[in-house]
Order: structure tokens, then sequence, then C-alpha cells
């Protein structure tokens, strides 16, 4: 039997979530833009799955656009945002995802925007002196940092940046993709322009999420073609996975306190006996610190070793799923960006491990023996 350690990259289906979608894949198949009878059915079941989420984040619906994940919501947030507001200069750091790093990267070539990048400490959080001071010397800025960092993850004091967006009135957007169903957001409170979910990082199913635009702070649609989605994104709705999506966000919501005390007490186990068990064990980022980091992460650093580059690859012949950094570009020959912006000259080996709702004591006893007879430590 495997073991799936791999949570941050996808999460398994909640089975209520899917006894929730399946009326509209065989029954309610109808068009939502159709205004007969089947059409409108399929309608009021998205404006009902927009208010629920709404509600849960307390905004408003209008303020809920429905997108194809959070790879969409980021660049239609970053594009548009920066059309609609006349932007000349993005502030953000060298270990956003790459939804919002490679889409910063290209605006500011296209648009001949300047990008500036905000120091990091030695563990990979933001130094809010310098983003003040990057503020000052930039105002009316868009300011682009995730919520949490998909492969370390430490968390940003987002209320922090909001209140510093604020005063020097950037537009602030933030990928939200890890914390949105693991972490309860005030979005009434909370200073913030947009933010990006995915349904599928909290037991929804893959290929549809959402991106909140605050209503004082519109921007121009991204994707054109149709009238859906009050005019902000054109083409059919996912109407299945909007509904999954609504039910998903819900659950989470009912669950979050005991699914995360469940969660960090895997997350603890791990840690101490990754230290009982492997020599040299240290933990990249601020990951080990459940303060200041995702409680579901985990990302492991082991000695240096020739063994390291085939470690994922032994792990998976034995039977545990994990990354080595963001799934999203797992397929890529180079090493992961994140890593290599905070530990540029190490020849270390990187593991995460990320914990889900389904994951069990005797899971995380297994992953941490089974890694370590694999780790060579040197003499």
């Amino acid at each position: 039997m495997r073991i799936y350690l791999d949570n941050a990259a996808t999460t398994p289906l909640d089975p209520a979530v899917f006894e929730a979608m399946k009326p509209f894949m065989l029954e309610d198949f109808g068009n939502p833009s159709s205004t007969h009878a089947h059409g409108r059915k399929v309608r009021a079941a998205i404006e009902s799955a927009r208010k629920k989420i709404a509600e849960l984040l307390n905004c408003t619906p209008g303020e809920i656009i429905f997108t194809s994940g959070g790879t969409e919501a980021d660049n239609s947030i970053l594009a548009s945002g920066l059309q609609t507001y006349g932007v000349q200069t993005i502030i953000s750091s060298p270990i956003e995802h790459h939804a919002v790093e490679h889409t910063l990267q290209i605006l500011a070539a296209q648009r001949k925007i300047t990008l500036r990048m905000v120091t990091l400490d030695d563990k990979g959080h933001v130094d809010m002196s310098h983003l003040e001071a990057l503020l000052q010397e930039n105002p009316r800025a868009l300011v682009s940092l995730m919520h949490a960092n998909n492969e370390v993850g430490n968390l940003l004091d987002i209320d922090r940046v909001g209140q510093l967006c604020d005063q020097y009135g950037a537009y602030f957007h933030s990928d939200t993709v890890q914390t949105v169903g693991h972490y309860r957001h005030n979005l009434g409170a909370l200073k913030v322009h947009g933010i990006a979910a995915a349904a599928h990082k909290f037991h929804g199913p893959k290929g549809v999420g959402f991106m909140f635009i605050r209503k004082d702070k519109k921007i121009q649609p991204f994707m054109h073609g149709g009238a859906q989605e009050r005019n902000m994104r054109g083409g059919t709705e996912n109407v299945y996975g909007i509904v999954g999506l609504a039910k998903a966000l819900e659950i989470a919501y009912r669950d979050m306190d005991d699914h995360k005390k469940h969660i960090e007490q895997l997350k603890i186990s791990m840690i101490g006996q990754l230290k009982e068990q492997i020599p040299g064990v240290t933990f990249h980022g601020d990951s080990d610190n459940l303060n200041r980091s995702l409680y579901t992460v985990l990302n492991v650093s082991l000695p240096e070793s020739e063994e390291n580059d085939m470690m994922l690859f032994n792990l998976d012949l034995q039977g545990i799923s994990a990354s080595g950094g963001s799934a999203c570009s797992s397929g890529a020959t180079t090493g992961s960006h994140v890593l290599g912006a905070l530990y540029p000259d190490s020849k270390r080996g990187a593991i995460r491990f990320s914990f889900g709702k389904y994951n069990t004591q005797e899971d995380v006893d297994v992953a941490v023996k089974k890694l370590a007879e694999l780790v060579k430590v040197p003499a």
C-alpha cells in the first residue's frame, strides 16, 4: 500500500465533495448562460456556491470570480491589475510560485516595468523594513507576495504587508493557494486587493479555483469572449467543479480546528523522529517552526550525499509519494528556484513532505523509517 505525503501538490477528493458534484455531471447538465429551466437550475447552483464561499471568507459574492485554478487567478490579477491602474513598479520576492514569478518577469519585460525584489532573511521571511523602504521609493506600486511558500512553508505576515500597502497606496496581491481551506481568511478586514485559490489544495476537484477582487479595486477582464462571471471571465463555467469547490471549502471550515490539530501532531512527530534517526538532518526555511510555517508542510534538508539526487525516486520505489519542490514544475531539469534563492551554495538534499487530513501516524512512522534507511551519511 502506498503512502501519500504530497498534499501541497494536490489532495485526494473528499467523497462528500464528489457526491455534491455528481448531480451536475449526470442530471443537471444545462448551460448556466441559458435562460430556460435547465440553465436556470445550474445558474442557481453556481450563485449558491459563490454565496457560500463569500460567507466563509467574509466578503461579498460579487468579489468572488471563478477561474480554472490558482495559476489563472494569479495571472489575471497581475496582468489586469497592472493595466487597470497604470502601475510602473512591481515589488515581489525571489521565492514566489512560478505562476507569479514567471508572470511578473514577462510583464516587466513586455511593458518595461521595473521589477524590484524584497530582501529575505536567512530563513526566507520577507524583510519588512526593506519592503517599507521599497514602498516609500515606489508609491502606488503593485506588491505580490504569497501568503505561504509552497515549498518551504514559510508564512507571510499578510496583515502587516496589507497595512504597509494601504499606507503607501500600493495594490496588494497575494497567492493564497496554500492557505485557503487551511486557515481562516477575513477578507472584510484584511487589506488585500486580490487573492488566488485552487480547490484541489483542500480536497476539492482539480481544474477550478477562484480569485477575490476587492469591489473598490476592480480590474479589467483577463479572459474575453463572453459575459460570464459578471463580465470578468469569458467562457462557460466549470459547473460541477464550482459546486465541488464550495462544498470542499465548507467542509474545510467546518472541520478546520480538528484537522489542524491532527496534522500538526503528525508534523511534530516527523520532526522529532527525523532528528532521532538521521544524524545531521535540518529543515529548509522555517518549516520546522510551527508558528511561522504551514502546518501542512515540512521541507527536510538532508546531509550532502551522492545518493540525494535519487532520493525521491528511491522513496517512490519504497511506496512513499513526496516531492523535492514545487509539483507544478516537477518535470523540469533544474532545481528548485526557492531553495536556490535561499541556499545558493548548498549541496544538501531536499524532500518536501506535506500532510493532509487522511494521513495517519503510521504513514509518518513508515516514511521516516524508509527515509532513514535510504540516507547515506558520510563517515
